[in-house]
């Protein structure tokens, strides 16, 4: 029984999160087929090869800080009521400069791949793009990580069954809407 016990609750946690990443993701997908991104996407050659590992890397990076400081919780390490302590502190430049480093790459390797194709792109503007919205979405990952774990552990949710379609879900709309702001931005300063 025990066991039973224990799906019914990680169902009851995750389930109504991931129906709310379904939507979620539904208008993320959504924001891609609007004009302003179509024509944002044409503007910047080289933005398409960059978009799904953009998108990605957001879970990939913000999905393992998240389960840090779930481990943590749970280990006592960390107190539940959020304060500001070395070991949280450290957790989250990390995160923050794996993120910005990582975007910056992505740039590079997005440019270099456009050049192998015979492709007409901008490093410059593929960077300023990139380093936008991995700033905007790097605060706004934060914010919503940070408040989904420790709110939410305080209420009795274990972290661990709500941080990855939350991570997911904040990476894909936000990082959509900042690749855009990034692109409005790119097209402001060149």
């Amino acid at each position: 029984m025990l066991g039973q016990d224990s799906a019914i609750d990680v169902y009851r946690q995750a389930l109504p999160v991931i129906l709310v990443s379904l939507v979620a993701g539904l208008f993320s997908g959504t924001l891609l087929g609007t004009e302003a991104m179509r024509e944002g996407i044409e503007s910047v050659p080289g933005i398409l090869l960059l978009l799904p590992a953009f998108l990605a890397t957001r879970g990939g990076v913000y999905g393992s800080l998240g389960a840090r400081l779930s481990s943590g919780l749970h280990q006592g390490l960390i107190d539940p009521h959020f304060e500001w302590n070395d070991r949280l502190r450290n957790a989250i430049v990390a995160s923050f400069l794996n993120g910005m480093i990582v975007s910056v790459f992505i740039a590079v390797l997005s440019w270099g791949v456009s050049l192998v194709l015979s492709r007409e792109a901008n490093l410059l503007e593929l960077l300023i793009v990139l380093i936008v919205a991995a700033l905007l979405s790097a605060f706004a990952m934060l914010g919503v990580l940070l408040t989904v774990i420790f709110k939410g552990y305080r209420r009795g949710l274990d972290p661990d069954n709500v941080i990855g379609p939350v991570v997911t879900t904040v990476g894909d709309v936000f990082g959509v809407v900042f690749l855009l702001i990034g692109i409005s931005v790119a097209g402001v300063v060149l």
